[in-house]
């Protein structure tokens, strides 16, 4: 298992490096395709599968269409504003085919997923998105490695004892400031080199700590869902760590954070 997890993980590593490296229509089709796989994870736990998923696919097809050709916000919001009605037409139409609490997990499954996701792209696109893109993956499996080592050298005092046996209080604070000491040592050795006479690695420093205390908020969330669901993981796409919600669960909370504090504090 240990060796098919790690071949797994560097697979992913590999393939996420690159297609951020590249952006565009690489990081699109990419990102367009987990976003998929993402939805229909979620639509499974949530037990809203069936014809809702059409409509599901169909929007976050248009969605990532027209954050590709376009990329304006006005355009995606109202995507994002006609997806959600195309589901409440449908459920208007085929009542009482579909229970309301069906038609809202499919919305929100839309939403949390692909919609979140698609900020890994924004973010890559940005101003100065080359080098901004890889706090997101400093927050989330940065965090994610800090966490774990921390805890399992000094993890007493269990935080979620329900939710998350494993986790520990000092491992999410040594999450925390190991990522905030990784994104301080990314910014100084390669973005301020980059950027010349800018000095900002006290503010990737700060971004990638808010960046890790929503990823591990992602990552209970989505552990959340699975114990509602009672399910043990999302899926088996990915050979020892399950599906794709299993191992993108931090990073699709973290990208909206770290998207929007870039462009409030860095561009």
């Amino acid at each position: 298992m240990f060796w098919t997890r790690l071949a797994s993980g560097i697979v992913l590593m590999l393939v996420a490096l690159t297609t951020m490296s590249l952006g565009g229509w690489p990081l699109a089709l990419i990102s367009w395709a987990v976003s998929l796989i993402a939805y229909k994870e979620l639509t499974n736990a949530l037990k809203c599968s069936g014809g809702l998923e059409v409509l599901g696919y169909a929007g976050i097809t248009g969605y990532y269409l027209l954050l590709y050709f376009s990329g304006s916000h006005t355009w995606l919001f109202m995507c994002i504003v006609g997806v959600l009605l195309a589901f409440l037409f449908a459920y208007v139409i085929t009542f009482p085919k579909y229970h309301a609490n069906q038609v809202l997990a499919a919305m929100f499954a839309f939403f949390y997923g692909p919609v979140l996701l698609s900020f890994v792209y924004q973010t890559r696109m940005a101003v100065q998105g080359i080098y901004m893109v890889w706090m997101i993956l400093i927050s989330s499996w940065g965090c994610d490695t800090c966490a774990y080592v921390v805890g399992k050298l000094i993890g007493r005092k269990k935080i979620f004892p329900v939710l998350s046996p494993k986790k520990s209080l000092e491992g999410c604070i040594g999450g925390v400031l190991g990522t905030a000491l990784l994104g301080w040592l990314y910014g100084f050795f390669f973005v301020e080199k980059a950027l010349g006479d800018r000095k900002i690695a006290w503010v990737i420093s700060v971004i990638c700590s808010v960046g890790a205390v929503m990823s591990m908020v992602g990552d209970l969330a989505a552990s959340g869902i699975k114990r509602n669901a009672d399910i043990k993981d999302y899926g088996k796409l990915i050979p020892g760590h399950g599906g794709i919600m299993d191992r993108f669960d931090s990073m699709i909370v973290t990208a909206p954070m770290t998207y929007f504090l870039t462009i409030l504090l860095l561009v």
